[in-house]
């Protein structure tokens, strides 16, 4: 199983359970076999949905938000069977759809999807995961969180990636939408592989994405001085900074890389999404990913009915040391 300095340095509360760990290796393992068997279809019928952007920028919240749309997400359920995640939409499917409710036989699973998380951490068999270790799978990282893109054509088995995702989408007959932060410096990689995929970049108010950046990197691992999220590039560089310079620098080398690697994506596979914009107005950006669906050949029926607002949860950052590390970086 994938374990980093991070993960052995989680206060309590946040360190992984070892023998959950153990028993879906084994559980993964014994389906594999099947799963490789359903891995004939090779291109994505619908649109995947790639949400990038720093950690902390909103995107559990629009992830969170998608799921209450007519579009397939990843889910707590399906990440326990990340190595076989068209068996998992299968047994989603057949556990949870209406279209296969039996005289109301499983009722037991929360399908009430609602906007509280904590980072980045939901709770409900169906609410949205972040599905890293999906991810991790194919992706043949060491010290980094980041290899360059020649080097992920040469190592990442492209065709068994795009299979899944393909059988994913068939099970599910619509688009699917996740977390594709662990790629945000190799979006091209991305961009030519899958030829119908929307990119949406979640990007917050640099000082209130440090801000919150901190507070995560103190809940979860007990102190601001520690390295939370991927190792990014720019690592080795950042660590000799203090924690304030250094999350100032994470969030700036990310926003940098991202809006160079849209740079060359097409328009009708990018979205920009404010964080506090998208609080202010949700139905704006769900026209607008309708807009985009459509020209890649999906129909997002009917008229937005979810969430007309929500609350910005950090506003006017006071923090010296927060507005002195932004500036060095950000300005």
């Amino acid at each position: 199983m994938y374990k980093n300095d991070e993960e052995i340095k989680r206060v309590k509360g946040f360190k992984r359970n070892s023998s959950l760990e153990d028993f879906l290796l084994e559980v993964n393992n014994d389906l594999w076999n099947t799963e490789k068997n359903l891995l004939d279809i090779k291109e994505p019928k619908y649109p995947l949905i790639f949400i990038m952007g720093p950690h902390r920028s909103g995107s559990t919240l629009f992830l969170q938000w998608i799921a209450n749309l007519n579009l397939a997400y990843p889910t707590n359920m399906m990440s326990r069977f990340y190595k076989t995640p068209i068996i998992a939409s299968k047994i989603q499917r057949l556990l949870t759809d209406e279209e296969y409710n039996y005289r109301n036989e499983i009722r037991d699973f929360n399908s009430d999807i609602n906007f509280s998380s904590e980072n980045g951490k939901t709770k409900g068999a169906l609410a949205p995961n972040e599905f890293w270790y999906f991810w991790r799978r194919f992706l043949p990282f060491k010290e980094l969180d980041y290899l360059p893109t020649e080097e992920l054509f040469e190592k990442v088995d492209i065709d068994i990636l795009k299979s899944e995702f393909a059988g994913i989408v068939d099970v599910f007959e619509k688009p699917f939408a996740l977390k594709g932060m662990i790629l945000n410096y190799n979006i091209d990689f991305l961009d030519k592989i899958f030829e119908k995929a929307i990119f949406i970049y979640t990007k917050r108010d640099p000082l209130t994405n440090i801000e919150s950046a901190l507070k995560a990197r103190e809940k979860q691992l007990g102190s601001i001085e520690e390295w939370y999220s991927f190792k990014i590039p720019e690592y080795e560089e950042l660590k000799e900074l203090n924690p304030y310079e250094q999350v100032a620098g994470q969030i700036y080398h990310i926003n940098k890389a991202l809006e160079s690697g849209l740079n060359n994506v097409s328009e009708n596979k990018k979205m920009i999404v404010n964080y506090e914009e998208f609080c202010e107005n949700p139905k704006k950006f769900y026209n607008e990913l309708k807009k985009k669906l459509q020209m890649q050949g999906y129909s997002l029926e009917g008229e937005y009915k979810g969430e007309y607002k929500f609350n910005v949860t950090r506003k006017d950052v006071k923090d010296k040391n927060i507005i002195e590390a932004y500036n060095k970086f950000c300005k």
